[in-house]
């Protein structure tokens, strides 16, 4: 590996979690299609641009704090990382946060024009607490309350008011935030929660040694491993049964199907996770997961269309 390389970079941005930031924007995206019959593709393809650029500085953000604490040393069982293998310098990491970080601002910064100057609220919100989770809230058992937030309450709603409502006249973005939309993007962030789960339940000795107590070090391990199942089954319930509860029978029947295969897929995870029980196979069951929610998000969003 050629040291900050572009595929050093690559690995770095950690491709595969970016599934926990298309699903939101895509359930949000359906939701508002949903509402209005129609799709501003503008907004749309900005809020999933903002949702991928600042995964990528998360991830950044992680890997470079983490590598000072000391946290990414040989005992760490996770996939690897960028800084504490080398591949890039901490030099170089930091100028890739500025550079994603400001990146993520000229993103976002026309969606001011859709969703009023609140946006600049919220896309500071968004920079704050990317650099907060690592440094502070991930030690705290707070990672998951986060993970609700920002990878479901807010992109989900946000995605669906900037996306179809009118560019001019609206003066909050409260009308986002109807009961329907509310309880299916928390449904989401639970779901995309699972991989954090499972995160933590792979590193809980590590995490013990670090003083980090995240919920799974709360816990326990097989409190671990119920709510990683319960979190799965969770929503499903919610999203769909929020659907249902607005839609005709035949609507319903038609969009019952849909909830399948993510339905099984999160079950054979689960008992993966559980045979597995520990080490680096566990990170086998990290990729599952990850397909597993984007087969939630492809499932809801569908499911949203036909109802």
């Amino acid at each position: 590996m050629t040291t900050n390389s572009p595929y050093a970079w690559f690995l770095a941005s950690r491709p595969k979690t970016l599934t926990g930031a298309a699903v939101p924007v895509m359930i949000g995206i359906a939701l508002g299609w949903a509402d209005s019959g129609s799709i501003r593709w503008v907004p749309a393809l900005l809020c999933m641009l903002f949702a991928f650029v600042m995964q990528i500085d998360a991830n950044f953000i992680n890997d470079y704090f983490d590598f000072r604490r000391g946290n990414d040393d040989e005992t760490r069982l996770g996939p690897k990382r960028a800084c504490s293998e080398g591949w890039i310098t901490p030099r170089a990491m930091l100028i890739g946060i500025a550079i994603t970080t400001i990146m993520a601002c000229i993103v976002g910064l026309p969606l001011i024009y859709y969703g009023g100057w609140e946006m600049i609220a919220v896309g500071a919100l968004c920079v704050v607490f990317c650099f907060l989770y690592t440094t502070l809230f991930s030690y705290l058992g707070l990672g998951d309350v986060l993970v609700l937030v920002f990878f479901g309450i807010v992109p989900v709603c946000l995605t669906q008011y900037l996306c179809f409502v009118p560019a001019a006249g609206h003066s909050s973005i409260l009308p986002a935030l109807a009961p329907q939309g509310l309880v299916i993007s928390l449904a989401c962030g639970i779901v995309i929660d699972t991989l954090l789960i499972v995160n933590n339940f792979r590193d809980i000795d590590n995490d013990i040694r670090a003083g980090k107590r995240t919920l799974i070090v709360r816990i326990g391990k097989q409190g671990g491993l119920r709510l990683y199942l319960m979190a799965g089954l969770l929503g499903i319930v919610l999203s769909w049964g929020t659907l249902f509860f607005t839609a005709s029978l035949q609507a319903a029947l038609l969009a019952t199907p849909l909830a399948l295969p993510y339905l099984l897929l999160h079950m054979s995870t689960y008992r993966q996770m559980k045979a597995i029980d520990h080490g680096r196979k566990l990170n086998k069951t990290l990729g599952c997961t990850a397909r597993n929610m984007f087969v939630f998000g492809l499932s809801l969003a569908a499911a949203i269309y036909i109802i």
